[in-house]
């Protein structure tokens, strides 16, 4: 992912401004480590901060229009920019990049063309004809970025905080799926599929439709000019991503570049159950692997760095962005720049461990509708900054946006956790892989059970963190906390320690407000203590906590597929067993 700052409408052109631009985007060069550009009109002033893999030798930003009237600064990848270069013959584009038609498709329909982007994106588009601008965000939020106002009137846009929060008065996340224009001073919701209303869905479960959908996802997530893996934990939804990638490696001209082999990629401590998971399916998929290590202590010592880079004092999310900052500069070292990873499957199709407790369809549906809309404060910020600490790209094709769509419209009864029925977590998922013929994945594999990141990487690694905090957060501390804290007030010393060091990098009143609310318990568990009461004994976010649902493995070790009741399979909608590609491609585009 690149790095952006604009800085819009400072009554100050002076080259003294220019120099304090400069040196605020730089806080943002670990995002985009292969160029930096800027441009300035007046007193508007773009910047960007390149991380190359599409078109490396000539789409350095700002990206400008045919007469350069119109100027883009772009953090994102456009999947679809080939189809969308072939709906604008009028227009000469000048690079390769993909991002390049943002500003064709401007001067074609205005601000209305946003919701013909397939991919992610942040971005500030500065149309100097009549000196107003637009910024926009992806639909769930997967590129990182802020909004900020200055006493002199300023509206600045940045990749993360770091890159304005000394400058603004006021601060705060810029909204998925939201466009703010200048014209009219406020923003405005641009994304607006059917689930977003939490109406309950009644599409029929189709699981081949199911699948090609999701193999659409991560192929078109394959678009690189530069070496890519995968980053591979050995769970479901990480291990179906690289069995997608491999195949399709194996079969396409994208070999050619990068061979056929595909490289995965997994941190654990020595011991940890990711690592024997991961290697196991690595293995099975005949990928490169590459395994690392690291020690509690090490992980530990990189607490400043990771809160300085994730920006923010979630407790769920500093426990897992950790492995993954120091898994993501090990792979930045052998020369790889995009990885793919499994983030969003939990949520879309309720695979974390409360959503047993259910009471209903109705109750699991509209719950997978808040954890999506959540999705930018937690695992995609988590997956974003993570990895761009180090310049590195994460793809996250379980969010495209016609996946998604797909998926939320299937009537949530097939998502119900029931083990009585041999339907565990996410089952209408791994059914819809569930293929005889040709294996993607063996069935122990394609039916093992969740198993929360920050737990995968190794148990001890949270006894470590918890242990570490205690040493460093007293007694008297917590009794004080909500006088020191009073916001988000911290209920644990780990959740403490963590909001002291992120206090440290960002002070401001605005930086703490940027951070969910409530207790450092996960906010899934109110949930699962309103659905249950038992789980008000839950006083940590860890799968662990999920009391005899995670120990147990189900007992049954969920029933693998090949023990669901015949009547399961009866019972599917007859059209979903046996149905032509041909049919399935045009359910997918309607």
């Amino acid at each position: 992912m690149c790095g952006i700052l604009a800085v819009l409408g400072c009554s100050d052109d002076s080259q003294a401004k220019r120099s304090r631009v400069l040196e605020l985007s730089r806080r943002l060069k670990h995002r985009g480590p292969d160029w930096s550009g800027i441009y300035q009109h007046g007193d508007c002033y773009l910047s960007h901060q390149r991380l190359a893999i599409i078109d490396p030798a000539s789409g350095d930003q700002p990206l400008y229009d045919e007469n350069q009237t119109i100027v883009v600064t772009v953090n994102g990848e456009i999947y679809n920019h080939e189809e969308l270069r072939k709906s604008l013959p009028k227009h000469k584009f000048k690079t390769g990049s993909d991002c390049e038609v943002i500003a064709h498709l401007y001067e074609e329909h205005g601000q209305n063309f946003i919701d013909m982007l397939d991919g992610v994106f942040s971005f500030v588009l500065l149309d100097t004809r009549d000196n107003s601008f637009i910024a926009a965000r992806d639909a769930i939020g997967i590129t990182s970025l802020y909004i900020g106002w200055g006493l002199d009137g300023s509206v600045w846009i940045s990749s993360e905080m770091k890159g304005l929060h000394d400058e603004c008065e006021h601060f705060e996340c810029f909204p998925p799926g939201h466009l703010y224009s200048s014209k009219t001073g406020s923003l405005r919701r641009w994304y607006n599929p059917p689930w977003f209303s939490e109406a309950i869905p009644s599409t029929p479960y189709v699981p081949l439709i199911l699948r090609q959908a999701f193999e659409n996802a991560v192929t078109k997530r394959l678009m690189s000019d530069v070496p890519f893996g995968v980053l591979l934990s050995g769970g479901l939804d990480s291990s179906l991503v690289a069995s997608i990638t491999a195949r399709h490696l194996a079969e396409t001209t994208v070999a050619r570049t990068w061979g056929a082999q595909l490289h995965s990629f997994c941190v654990g401590l020595e011991g940890s159950p990711d690592l024997k998971a991961a290697k196991e399916v690595a293995d099975t998929l005949g990928t490169i692997h590459h395994e690392f290590h690291f020690t509690v202590q090490e992980g530990i010592d990189a607490l400043d760095d990771v809160i300085y880079h994730i920006e923010t004092y979630d407790v769920t999310t500093v426990r897992a962005s950790t492995p993954m900052f120091l898994m993501s500069r090990k792979i930045k070292s052998l020369g790889v720049k995009m990885v793919l990873s499994g983030e969003g499957a939990d949520e879309i199709f309720g695979g974390y461990l409360y959503f047993h407790k259910a009471p209903t369809k109705e109750d699991f549906h509209i719950e997978t509708c808040h954890k999506i809309k959540a999705l930018h404060m937690y695992d995609c910020l988590r997956a974003n900054k993570a990895t761009s600490a180090w310049g590195l790209e994460a793809r996250v094709p379980f969010l495209d946006k016609e996946f998604i769509n797909i998926a939320m419209s299937i009537d949530p009864e097939w998502k119900m956790i029931k083990p009585e029925e041999g339907r565990i977590e996410k089952w209408i998922l791994r059914r819809a892989f569930d293929d005889e013929e040709c294996p993607y994945l063996p069935k122990h594999i394609l039916y093992r059970q969740k198993e929360q990141f920050s737990d995968g990487v190794g148990y001890s690694w949270i006894d470590g963190l918890k242990s570490h905090a205690e040493q460093q957060v007293t007694d008297k501390m917590m009794e004080k906390a909500a006088h020191i804290f009073p916001h988000n007030t911290p209920t644990t010393k780990e959740a403490y320690y963590y909001r002291m060091v992120f206090e440290k990098f960002f002070p401001q009143n605005s930086a703490k407000l940027t951070v969910p609310g409530g207790p450092s318990v996960a906010c899934s568990t109110a949930k699962a203590v309103e659905w249950d009461q038992a789980w008000l004994k839950n006083l940590d976010p860890s799968g662990r906590a999920a009391f005899g649902v995670h120990n147990s493995a189900y007992e049954r070790q969920a029933i693998s597929s090949m023990d669901i009741p015949t009547k399961m399979i009866d019972d599917m909608p007859r059209n979903s067993q046996m149905i032509g590609v041909a049919t399935s491609e045009v359910a997918i585009k309607s």
